[in-house]
């Protein structure tokens, strides 16, 4: 079985073909678009991509490339963190993440679009109501207005309508009025 050279950080290392096949090809995917930036943790599913989530705070690579002044800054903290300004400190978090937890679980508005959303549909519920009441149903029948109403319940108390559990059973017909 032959060797094959493979270089990783400067330094040529022998294995073979079968440690190749082994590495995973998922493990290089995506490391033309994160550009200079320092890859420093295997991510939430192993692809270098930074997203800011409170439950899982550790992403892939760092938010920022580094620039000359960032490499200056982690020059400088790689000794006494007392000889860091506030300034610095904040400037080295910025470079890693772009958000703190604060900024993660600020309310953001999120509510406005639903309360938009729910409106909106309510508003054209009522329109299609309306129109629905004026252009397609017809006029109301005679019989749902008051007086024919109370001319069928008397209807049905002089036929004895259901005398057992019904209309009939509740009223008193010797005294022509509704039982107690």
């Amino acid at each position: 079985m032959a060797n094959h050279l493979l270089k990783v950080a400067g330094k040529t290392l022998r294995v073979s073909p079968a440690m190749l096949q082994i590495q995973p090809v998922a493990a290089y995917h995506g490391r033309q678009r994160i550009g200079k930036r320092e890859v420093v943790g295997f991510g939430m599913n192993g692809e270098y991509i930074y997203y800011d989530r409170p439950d899982f705070p550790m992403p892939a690579i760092r938010y920022k490339e580094p620039t000359a002044e960032i490499e200056k800054l982690r020059e400088k903290e790689k000794g006494d963190w007392k000889n860091l300004s506030l300034e610095e400190k904040k400037a080295l978090y910025r470079f890693s993440f772009c958000q703190t937890y604060a900024e993660m679980n600020a309310p953001r508005g999120e509510w406005k679009p639903i309360v938009a959303g729910v409106l909106l549909c309510m508003s054209f519920t009522i329109w299609v109501y309306v129109f629905l009441k004026k252009c397609v149903y017809g006029p109301v029948p005679h019989t749902l207005s008051m007086e024919s109403k109370k001319a069928q319940l008397q209807r049905m108390i002089d036929l004895r309508v259901n005398p057992i559990d019904g209309v009939a059973s509740k009223r008193d017909y010797e005294n022509n009025r509704w039982k107690d």
